[in-house]
């Protein structure tokens, strides 16, 4: 394929992960938040992501918002479409990676869809129909305790099965030891979803050449990047990516356990921290003037961090005392009104830890896409928005990164 390469993600820090993985197979990519108006004036482009807030809010909303970003990319002559999940599956029994599968497969028409949540990069592997995180099963990972989406069973032939009527099979790493055309062959008698092992960069490279010709393809960003590598030779060389400078600030909403391993780096180091206790200011406006009013008795400190990242145990006190929606809800606003309020104090760059509070972030400085920068850890770039008064922002997924990342990232 030589056309528009189109990108659907369910959450925010995910689009950036599979736009950089987009980026640094050879095409030049556009990066979106929400979907653009029908205006939107588009500087040249080999691929193009939308990202969306559609992976926790309810299958019915995912789908029409999807099927929006659907319509939008084919207006711009998108040929193949990439629906990207999480590298950990994060999802329900009711969704929402198979309502969004079948609702972009119904479009599209497609005769099957390859799909892997494998990322070796990020130590996310697909055997035997199983996904690992390093060489822990999914369902004996922390990701067991995610406070939205419990991942408690390892199998996805499964995990897909109860999110969908359409047939899911599997292809097994023995095959794809035998090459692509053994691949090739065994896709080509599966309908449906067909879920295939990778363990290695290699193996995606040949799912990506598998599937360069399918109309959907769906994974996390391991297989964007092979995708990406298959469709490369058509495209223009990148310029080199750069990195921003100025003032910076963290704000973290994960409760991952990377994601608290970064924060206690940065305590450990010194860094100026600040805690957001719902539970006890329940009032957004109050804990994001809270916050502000911290931050303005700080001077000359470097990389401050503003966080509700918690403990497992700690999260479940706060949910059952102001019940889950609530609980986010609050976080959210307060922290997006922070955002706006170090942004308006002159923070030139923002480093986000989660996807929820990306999300929130994103949506409260009203930033509606930028350009991909460099990578300050794998899968996890510099985003430089339109316009210049907004700040550059690194979002990061909640398992991201080494324990050092926060402090590296917003470091002078």
């Amino acid at each position: 394929m030589t056309g528009v390469l189109g990108a659907i993600a369910d959450d925010f820090t995910g689009a950036t992960d599979v736009a950089v993985a987009f980026r640094r197979g050879g095409l030049r990519t556009l990066l979106f938040f929400g979907v653009p108006p029908e205006t939107e004036i588009l500087s040249p482009h080999d691929a193009i992501v939308i990202a969306l807030k559609s992976r926790a809010i309810p299958a019915a909303d995912a789908i029409s918002a999807s099927l929006e970003a659907l319509r939008w990319l084919q207006n711009r002559n998108a040929e193949q479409i990439y629906f990207k999940y999480c590298s950990t599956f994060d999802s329900t029994p009711r969704g929402n990676i198979g309502p969004v599968l079948d609702a972009l497969s119904q479009a599209l028409s497609p005769d099957h869809v390859v799909m892997t949540p494998s990322s070796p990069e990020h130590g996310r592997t697909q055997y035997q129909g199983h996904l690992f995180v390093g060489d822990t099963l999914l369902a004996e990972s922390p990701l067991r305790d995610h406070p939205a989406t419990p991942m408690t069973d390892s199998r996805l032939p499964r995990l897909l099965r109860a999110q969908t009527a359409t047939p899911v099979r599997l292809i097994t790493h023995d095959i794809v030891r035998r090459g692509e055309t053994a691949v090739r062959e065994a896709a080509a008698g599966k309908s449906g979803y067909v879920l295939v092992d990778a363990l290695t960069e290699d193996d995606l490279r040949l799912l990506g050449r598998v599937a360069v010709n399918s109309p959907l393809v769906a994974g996390a960003a391991g297989l964007a990047a092979g995708l990406a590598a298959a469709r490369a030779s058509a495209a223009p060389t990148v310029t080199e990516a750069r990195t921003p400078i100025g003032p910076a600030a963290v704000l973290s909403g994960s409760c991952s356990a990377r994601t608290l391993e970064q924060v206690a780096v940065m305590t450990r180091l010194g860094r100026p921290a600040h805690r957001l206790d719902p539970v006890t200011t329940p009032d957004p406006d109050a804990l994001a003037a809270g916050a502000l009013a911290w931050y303005d008795s700080l001077t000359g400190v470097d990389g401050p961090l503003v966080y509700s990242s918690s403990s497992p145990a700690d999260l479940e006190r706060t949910q059952r005392e102001l019940g889950v929606a609530r609980s986010a809800e609050i976080l959210e606003k307060a922290t997006g009104l922070i955002a706006i309020g170090l942004a308006e104090r002159g923070v030139r760059r923002l480093v986000v830890a989660g996807g929820e509070t990306s999300g929130a972030i994103v949506s409260a400085l009203d930033i509606r896409g930028g350009v991909i920068g460099a990578e300050a850890a794998p899968g996890v770039p510099w985003i430089h928005p339109v316009g210049d008064h907004h700040p550059a922002l690194l979002l990061k997924s909640g398992n991201f990164g080494d324990p050092g990342l926060l402090a590296t990232a917003s470091g002078s």
